[in-house]
């Protein structure tokens, strides 16, 4: 990408959302941001008091009251990199009245870390099925990264993907600072598939936490869902890659464990009893993991790959089996 000044547009109002847009202000690049903030009331409230008023309020908001905007085309008029931050379950809704002519030359960035439901494709294939954005101009954020230590300015580490190594290097320059250290990476499917992958198996964690299970059991489990990730990426998108880097180990490791995990939190509850509605209410947040347990068994059956954890996790959420049951079916498979 040639050396400009840069316009930067951040879809969503999320934690994740928030964050990206604090990540952005305190990185000393030259470039200007601009934000879609869904709700005109938060909108407003963002714009008089700098701070979102439902995600991450600690986190003052350093760009210009005139950058924050309801109208989604606004902000995509403006950018030439756009980043994408809702909940994959809503991002055809986001991105509703855009056309593929109003992406046309831009760079499109995913931090969605979840599969579009409907479509069943992760965000880099809706992007060029839907919207025709070249590969080239696709990239992948991925973490082990969460929202809420990168408002608390936690040392935190990204990894941008992207076919294209330089539009992959500029994404990282626009969104490391010094709290955030940034890696450059070209597999972008692996990349957001692992990411994808991560959050069924934080529900599952969550799942063994809630129905008895330890830290011992734990243990096993990530290792195994290691296993399963390598298995699934090497069959869906077979390069060179080592899946012990921090951008699939890493991540994997933090969505399990973390107490900022909604997915792990989430799994906790259904292991606990709590049907997956009720979860879901009481939560008042997205559990990716959910989504893309359904997906991921799809994509499966079409490659037919056998993961236990994912179809463990798929029984609980979507064949209503008993938790307790299904873990200790799958404990009894895992080695």
């Amino acid at each position: 990408m040639e050396s400009k000044k840069r316009v930067v547009g951040v879809i969503g109002s999320g934690s994740w959302a928030t964050a990206m847009v604090k990540m952005l202000g305190d990185n000393e690049a030259d470039k200007t941001v601009h934000w879609w903030v869904r709700n005109r009331q938060t909108a407003e409230y963002i714009r008089t008091y700098r701070h979102n008023p439902n995600y991450l309020s600690a986190v003052t908001v350093k760009i210009p009251k005139r950058h924050i905007h309801v109208d989604v085309r606004t902000v995509v008029e403006h950018a030439d990199i756009l980043i994408l931050n809702t909940p994959a379950a809503f991002l055809k809704d986001a991105l509703h009245g855009i056309t593929p002519e109003m992406l046309r030359g831009k760079v499109v960035v995913s931090a969605i870390k979840g599969i579009v439901p409907d479509e069943n494709q992760i965000v880099g294939d809706y992007l060029q099925e839907h919207f025709h954005v070249p590969i080239g101009n696709i990239a992948v954020i991925g973490g082990p990264c969460h929202a809420e230590e990168v408002s608390l300015e936690k040392l935190s580490y990204l990894t941008v993907a992207s076919q294209n190594v330089d539009v992959a290097a500029e994404v990282a320059s626009l969104i490391g600072t010094r709290y955030i250290k940034t890696n450059v990476s070209d597999d972008i499917y692996g990349t957001e598939y692992a990411a994808v992958l991560k959050n069924i198996y934080a529900v599952a964690g969550g799942i063994c936490r809630g129905v008895g299970f330890g830290d011992n059991f734990q243990a096993v489990l990530v290792s195994n869902a290691l296993r399963e990730m390598a298995q699934f990426v090497n069959v869906v998108h077979p390069i060179a890659r080592d899946i012990k880097e921090s951008v699939y180990l890493g991540d994997l490791l933090v969505t399990a464990y973390s107490q900022f995990s909604r997915n792990r939190t989430f799994g906790n509850m259904v292991g606990q009893g709590y049907s997956v509605k009720s979860a879901q209410l009481e939560m008042n947040m997205v559990a990716e993991g959910y989504y893309a347990s359904n997906c991921i068994q799809q994509i499966c059956r079409k490659h037919v790959i056998e993961l236990p954890i994912c179809n463990a996790v798929y029984r609980v959420l979507y064949e209503q089996q008993q938790p307790a049951a299904e873990m200790k079916r799958l404990a009894d498979k895992l080695t």
